[in-house]
């Protein structure tokens, strides 16, 4: 029973690893209709930024959390505006252009660093919690408790707020917020804006779980887009519910039936969700049909 529970464990904290990196993907995803694949290029930056700031200046990765985010905000905003907007009108080309930025962030910073790895090391990358029989990493913990936390603020926020309700109207339909007078133009930046900050706030908290390398990104788009598709288009709660899921396969795969499979089960799970259930777990039922219409 210890063992069971130590594997569920395991995939919650996993889980909740995903579900941080993966909603500001979501929300890209379901307002922009862009298959981001240079949010793992943003988390990787916003990871190596932690890390300077922490050599350079001394700084604590969880103090550095509130330097780097607003700064991948910018960051964000920034390349929408200069990459991705003058794309508007061709979505195949801002894919590729999204790509183009994940190769070029890594092969700039491996340029840089000469593929040297980083690590830190904070004053909780030791401290463990018991929980009954277990054993609890605190930095885990705080990236699952992060996690719930952002998924809460940022429910709240597009339900009360003038501009998270214009985010849920371009997530719904943009042709019809644009004839309501919405800006979409200036929700694409802000959601853009966003979900970099995101990445930003998620790489300050991975930083001292993982040993950064140029290609730490390519390990984290891969599960990230099978969350945004289990999730649902758009569904922030769905974003953080699709990371526990994938989190909690992938640990008991590994554990009860083969380590090298464990990505395989939950993409032949991410198949089974795709044919029966093709919005996702908590994804509007038609949702993906408009974002094709508006492709068109």
């Amino acid at each position: 029973m210890t063992g069971f529970l130590n594997v569920l464990l395991v995939g919650l904290l996993l889980g909740g690893i995903y579900s941080l990196i993966s909603i500001g993907l979501n929300l890209i995803f379901g307002v922009l209709r862009v298959v981001n694949f240079a949010q793992g290029a943003l988390v990787m930056i916003g990871m190596y930024s932690t890390v300077f700031l922490y050599y350079r200046l001394g700084l604590d990765p969880y103090v550095a959390l509130f330097l780097v985010t607003p700064a991948m905000f910018l960051l964000g905003m920034v390349l929408y505006r200069l990459i991705l907007q003058p794309l508007q009108n061709e979505p195949m080309m801002q894919i590729f252009a999204t790509f183009g930025l994940l190769i070029v962030a890594e092969n700039v910073i491996l340029g840089f660093t000469r593929g040297e790895g980083f690590s830190v090391a904070t004053s909780f990358s030791r401290v463990v919690f018991p929980v009954g029989p277990l054993n609890v990493s605190a930095v885990r913990l705080g990236a699952l408790v992060a996690a719930t936390l952002i998924t809460i603020g940022l429910t709240l926020f597009l339900r009360t707020t003038m501009a998270g309700k214009s985010i849920r109207a371009v997530i719904q339909d943009r042709q019809a917020a644009r004839m309501m007078g919405i800006n979409v133009e200036r929700t694409y930046l802000l959601t853009f804006g966003l979900g970099s900050a995101f990445a930003g706030m998620a790489a300050a908290l991975l930083t001292p779980i993982y040993t950064l390398s140029p290609g730490l990104g390519d390990n984290f788009i891969l599960p990230a887009f099978a969350v945004v598709v289990l999730g649902g288009l758009g569904s922030v709660t769905g974003a953080y519910l699709g990371g526990l899921l994938v989190g909690i396969v992938e640990s008991f795969a590994g554990f009860y039936i083969d380590p090298s499979l464990k990505q395989a089960i939950w993409f032949v799970i991410l198949i089974v969700v795709l044919i029966l259930r093709p919005q996702g777990l908590m994804g509007q039922v038609g949702a993906e049909e408009v974002g094709l219409r508006e492709q068109r």
